[in-house]
């Protein structure tokens, strides 16, 4: 894997750097859950961003070799993405931290149907 230089000189730093954009969570998430997806079908499924944000954050993705992406010269081309070995290996963190998103939110949505009665 290939991570930005962090100026904290920590290994967590510049991994935080890359996954902390705008997005990328997200994205990754989504190429989690479908495997390898086409451009387009990765755009429809995040609603709101712009091609120029997600081109953005697959390409940061791809360099820090996180995300493939493989293009077939085909017209129009297809170009496809999905997770490296290395973008496999955080899979068992964004499953832990979307169970725990769920937990949180069962819980927040209870604490505010009771301050509500």
């Amino acid at each position: 894997m290939k991570l930005p230089i962090s100026p904290a000189g920590c290994p967590l730093d510049a991994l935080l750097r890359v996954l902390s954009g705008p997005w990328t969570i997200y994205i990754l998430c989504r190429l989690h859950q479908n495997g390898p997806t086409r451009f387009g079908q990765l755009k429809r499924q995040l609603v709101g961003i712009s091609s120029k944000m997600l081109t953005e954050r697959l390409r940061t993705l791809e360099k820090a070799e996180i995300v493939f992406r493989h293009h077939n010269p085909t017209v129009p081309p297809q170009v496809t993405y999905g997770l490296t070995e290395e973008g496999q290996e955080l899979t068992t963190v964004l499953d832990q931290l979307n169970t725990l998103a769920q937990q949180w939110g069962a819980e927040s949505q209870d604490s505010t149907h009771q301050l509500a009665s």
